[in-house]
This record gives structure tokens, sequence and C-alpha cells, in this order.
């Protein structure tokens, strides 16, 4: 069953509380999405508003959400996000992309990703980055997806002492 997408919605405290809540979700479920598990809410609260503000109409950046269709619950965001550099004006980097736990393994990840894909083609952009917490197999993910590894800085991601994970860029040409 198809995710119903919508771009820039209107980002009201329920839809904030429900991404601060899938973000939590995501990371204690062992998602790489900018922290390591266990986090509360109210840990991921305070980097998810600083997302959140730089977000359409009055930011540069975009929020894409994907809703099951069956019931309405949030199944995936990612955000679409400016270099604020006009050199850089053509490509976006995707931040923060997350499917709950609970609808994984649905393929909705691939269909977020081919959502973020169309819109930034509608937009005329050449390509979309995103970078990865390496040791996760996501690599593998993102190329079904049509995403190329660019580059890779050998443990620059610390997840605790003795663990340190590459920071992996991977690129999706869109031209």
């Amino acid at each position: 069953m198809t995710l119903a997408f919508t771009l820039d919605p209107d980002l009201t405290p329920g839809l904030r509380a429900e991404i601060v809540d899938l973000w939590t979700d995501v990371t204690n479920a062992g998602g790489a999405v900018g922290f390591v598990a266990p986090v509360t809410a109210d840990r991921v609260r305070a980097t998810a508003d600083e997302e959140f503000a730089g977000l359409a109409p009055h930011g540069p950046d975009h929020l894409l959400v994907g809703r099951d269709p069956r019931d309405g619950r949030l199944a995936a965001v990612l955000f679409l996000t400016s270099q604020r550099f006009d050199l850089m004006d053509h490509w976006r980097l995707l931040k923060r992309v997350m499917v709950h736990p609970a609808f994984q393994g649905r393929g909705y990840g691939a269909e977020l990703l081919a959502e973020a894909a169309r819109t930034a083609r509608t937009w005329g952009l050449a390509g979309l980055k995103l970078t990865l917490r390496g040791g996760l197999g996501l690599e593998a993910f993102y190329g079904r997806c049509g995403y190329t590894e660019t580059g890779r800085v050998p443990g620059a991601i610390r997840v605790a002492p003795g663990d340190d994970r590459d920071d992996v860029t991977m690129w999706l040409d869109l031209r």
C-alpha cells in the first residue's frame, strides 16, 4: 500500500509531537538519525526544534511526511535542506530519513526516497545528497534506491567509547 505524502504540511503542535515521537521510536529501535539509543522525546525535541526552525514558508528547508493511507498514522519523514550557499543551490541534502519501526519492511523507505526525488525533479534540482552512519548496512539500501557512495570519513561518528563509525556520503544524480 502506498503512503499518502504531503510536502510542507502545516507544522501544528500535533504534527511536531508526532515527528518527535516517530524520531524517538526510530532511534530507540536502532535507527541512525542523530542519536544513540536510548533517547527520550525531550532530548529529540531540542534537535527537532532546530530542524523545524528552517522549514518553509519562513526558511529554505522543506518537510516531506508520509502517512499510512489506512489510518492516517505518521509513517515516514524526511527533511530536504538547503546548504544556504548560492553555489550549491542546485541540490538538496536529505536529513532525518525515517520510517516508523511499525511500518518498516513494507517498502515505505523506498517510497519516501522516490517521492523526495520526484519533488526535487519538479524543482529542477540536479541531485540529492545524504549522509549515513556506517556499520548498519544502510549503503546497500540507499544503493538499491539509486544512490551512489561518493565519500567516506573513517571513524568520524563516535556512537560509544571504542565504537567509531564511518560517515558515508551518498548522491542521487537527478539529471
